[in-house]
């Protein structure tokens, strides 16, 4: 289930991460999704990897994600 928007995002993503970082998940969930679509655990991978790519850019000070 790739996402068109991030809108459509789990709303943990969306409360949590700044509107930039939203779109960088979308970008890897989807890309993800795409890759592994023959794994049986294809969708927590999926958001496995959009967290990693996430926090490349990204580093959660308190509360907050800020860029690197």
């Amino acid at each position: 289930m790739p996402y068109r928007h991030v809108n459509d995002l789990p709303a943990p993503v969306q409360a949590a991460l700044p509107h930039h970082a939203q779109e960088i998940y979308l970008e890897a969930f989807n890309h993800a999704w795409n890759e592994y679509a023959a794994r049986p655990d294809r969708e927590s991978l999926a958001h496995r990897v959009a967290w990693a790519a996430v926090k490349k850019k990204y580093f959660k000070q308190g509360n907050a994600w800020v860029t690197r």
